[in-house]
């Protein structure tokens, strides 16, 4: 991902503070590969301007992301991605799971039997459509 590609089409909700959707937006680079290992992201003021939102906000964000490993800073390097791969994998698995878990939670309500879920999830999945909601 180039410096400005990734990071002005980010659509903030009003229920999550700003600074967490930051770091979600950051785990979903990272599990779909638009973020790779060790890459360098942009400086907290530029990041600030690429979404248009307060560099106190990304700071906040960058610091939640190092206390999680998911960045390194070191010293007056820019900050990168982290190279532990364990820690990329689970990424992916805990936003998996959470996808998951909100579908379940919500189908569940119409009490459709599993298989016809699964050939109906299957259908759709096979079928292709966007990529976010």
């Amino acid at each position: 991902m180039n410096t400005s590609e990734g990071w002005t089409e980010v659509a903030f909700n009003n229920r999550d503070p700003v600074y967490l959707q930051v770091v979600r937006h950051f785990k979903e680079q990272i599990a779909t590969g638009r973020l790779a290992v060790g890459q360098v992201i942009p400086s907290r003021r530029e990041l600030g301007a690429l979404m248009k939102i307060n560099p106190n906000t990304v700071q906040k964000a960058y610091k939640e992301m190092e206390e999680q490993q998911l960045i390194i800073t070191e010293g007056n390097s820019p900050s990168r991605i982290t190279n532990d791969t364990k820690l990329l994998n689970q990424i992916r698995s805990e936003l998996l799971g959470e996808a998951v878990s909100a579908f379940v939670a919500s189908v569940r309500k119409i009490d459709v039997p599993v298989d016809e879920l699964l050939q109906l999830v299957r259908s759709k999945y096979e079928e292709g459509g966007p990529e976010h909601d």
